[in-house]
């Protein structure tokens, strides 16, 4: 049984394609458009996910819409009738795109689908909610047979976090909280705040929040939201604008905290930011801890399932796993609304249609690597036609040149195999880097990645030796947990040191692998493993070889504001844009100095920066 599942029109648009329940492709239209977060909907991934599977559109037994549009419509009367005459501006904004373009979806979709093929079977189009296609997405692929689902995000249709049961092939959903109180738009409107991109520079705040110290919590607790024990809360609306207006925040909201909003094209972060940061991010923690325990208590099951935009935080998923509430966790790496449509087709496979799930002791997810992928022969015409120099070399020969090349500090391309579905890179387009360099971190935030310097990087490490480098006894595959760096590889800061504060702390060599060891002694971690990315596994035993450190940098192949690198051309024209040494591609290897100098980019400008 083939299903198509789709998501488009908020941000993150995708498709998915399963054949029973195996997951055949999936993909954000972003990496093909290279505009980020694209909402529009996703020809590309459709024509993608059709042709890994040489399949058509007639061939497709069911497709399905990862939400019901015309609940999302009702939700925005109600709120602007309920506030009334506040937010007329933005109404008067808000009703004509809907009007021409979101209220009859199903139309809209199917006019796109006929351009694709004129003869398929319109009947066969069904909807899911929201929020039942991202508990769907977090516990259909997860290896528990029962588990409880917890979903936060902004917003679905009304709900913004849900609490399911999954058993078997079967999901109930238990309770809700509804629009306008919502974890991830308080989140989000501290995003805002902060000067960042809403929908885009959350990662941002978590990343910040361990330079400043948490001094506005309790303020955020007795003034923004009424949390009870149970976890349940409301958010006060008096501080907030995203209900009617055309912000996240009002007046109130700045006044509460002293200062007004960051303004991102003049004003430099400062230790005030960084203090939000830190207490908006505990208050996130604080709340999700409340519900996880209830959740415990309540239904007594071993096994927790995570999606939605907030199960992306991992420092908020570590404390969950640090709590020991739930035996067990799974997070769903592709948690944003991209994996709703994955979630889609899997709720109409097992749920809607009862066929049997057979569960997998890992997980369903192929380690993500769900994308586009280009054999040799591909890569060679491609790179001929870039009028790029390169040299091919075999598997063996490559692994241990680029292990080498990166104990030698160089910065490299490493674009392999399938492409990743979700937002992080694991191991397939990633710039990789060695982590035993005190510098590492600047360079690639600074020259490769054109972004903030308090960003922190992720290290892959071998999942065989994760335990002799950090406080963490589980895999982590999907780069979606953070755990201590061991106190045996750490140094000791000097009494000077521990003084700094701010971005001063930045500069501190803090362990024998600087490049990965965030401020707080934290990691953002991947463990990598045989099973799923053989090559990948290979470099890193490699590097391990020569050095003694089987673990390496890993971020995302980009820079600050395009999608991650898709096709051969992307990465080239990210490699001769920036000032990464090396690039990897399938079996080839190209050096920044044999290339044609005019073929060099000034390729920061070509995108949008968040």
């Amino acid at each position: 049984m083939l299903i198509l599942g789709i998501s488009a029109f908020y941000h993150d648009s995708a498709a998915t394609l399963i054949n029973d329940e195996k997951i055949i492709a999936a993909v954000q239209e972003e990496r093909f458009t290279r505009i980020k977060h694209d909402p529009n909907f996703p020809i590309n991934s459709i024509k993608y996910v059709l042709k890994e599977n040489n399949s058509s559109l007639e061939k497709i037994d069911a497709i399905i819409f990862y939400e019901k549009p015309f609940l999302k419509f009702e939700r925005l009367i109600e709120t602007y009738i309920l506030n009334s005459p506040k937010g007329f501006s933005s109404f008067i904004k808000a009703m004509p795109i809907w009007l021409k373009d979101k209220l009859f979806q199903k139309k809209l979709i199917i006019e796109k689908l006929k351009t694709i093929s004129k003869n398929f079977n319109s009947e066969k189009i069904f909807f899911s909610h929201h929020h039942m296609s991202h508990s769907a997405s977090a516990f259909f692929p997860s290896p528990f047979e029962k588990a409880v689902i917890l979903t936060l995000d902004g917003v679905g249709e009304w709900a913004s976090s849900t609490v399911a049961i999954g058993n078997k092939n079967k999901i109930v959903l238990k309770k809700e909280i509804n629009f306008p109180h919502s974890l991830g738009l308080l989140y989000s409107a501290f995003t805002y705040y902060l000067g960042f991109k809403v929908n885009s520079g959350e990662y941002k705040i978590m990343g910040l929040a361990p330079y400043g110290s948490a001094k506005y919590k309790d303020l955020i607790l007795s003034k923004l939201i009424d949390l009870k024990e149970d976890g349940s809360f409301r958010l006060n609306q008096s501080y907030f604008n995203y209900s009617t207006g055309l912000t996240m925040t009002n007046k109130k909201f700045s006044k509460l905290f002293g200062n007004k909003r960051r303004s991102p094209e003049t004003e430099k972060i400062n230790q005030f930011h960084m203090d939000v940061a830190a207490s908006i991010q505990k208050v996130l923690e604080h709340i999700i801890l409340k519900i996880i325990q209830s959740l415990s208590k309540e239904y007594n099951i071993d096994n927790l399932c995570l999606a939605g935009g907030v199960a992306l935080n991992c420092v908020a998923n570590s404390a969950i796993l640090n709590d020991k509430s739930f035996k067990n966790i799974w997070i769903q790496p592709a948690s944003g609304d991209a994996g709703g449509s994955l979630g889609a087709a899997l709720y109409l496979f097992y749920d809607y249609y009862n066929n049997k799930r057979i569960v997998d002791k890992n997980d369903r997810m192929q380690g993500s690597y769900l994308g586009p992928s280009y054999d040799n022969d591909e890569i060679h015409t491609e790179l001929k036609a870039l009028e790029a120099n390169f040299i091919k070399f075999d598997e063996n020969e490559l692994i241990k040149i680029t292990a080498k090349e990166l104990k030698n500090e160089k910065v490299i391309g490493w674009f392999q195999g399938r492409m990743e579905f979700g937002p992080r890179a694991l191991g397939n387009r990633s710039i990789i880097a060695d982590p035993r360099s005190d510098k590492m971190q600047k360079t690639l935030n600074l020259k490769i990645k054109y972004r903030e310097s308090f960003r922190p990087f992720a290290p892959s490490v071998l999942f065989e030796k994760l335990n002799n480098f950090f406080e963490l006894t589980i895999t982590s595959p999907y780069m979606l947990l953070t755990a201590n760096v061991k106190k045996e590889i750490c140094n000791e800061m000097s009494e000077d040191e521990k003084k700094l504060f701010g971005i001063s702390k930045l500069n501190i060599k803090r362990s024998e692998i600087p490049a990965v060891t965030h401020v707080d002694y934290s990691a953002r971690i991947q463990t990598v493993h045989k099973e799923t990315n053989l090559k990948y596994h290979k470099l890193i035993s490699e590097f391990e070889k020569i050095t003694g450190y089987p673990v390496i940098v890993n971020t995302s192949f980009n820079i600050r504001g395009e999608p991650i690198v898709s096709s051969v051309s992307d990465a080239f024209n990210c490699f001769m844009g920036t000032e990464m040494d090396i690039l990897v591609i399938g079996n080839f290897l190209l050096e920044k100095k044999a290339q044609n100098l005019k073929l060099l980019k000034s390729y920061k400008n070509n995108f949008k920066l968040d």
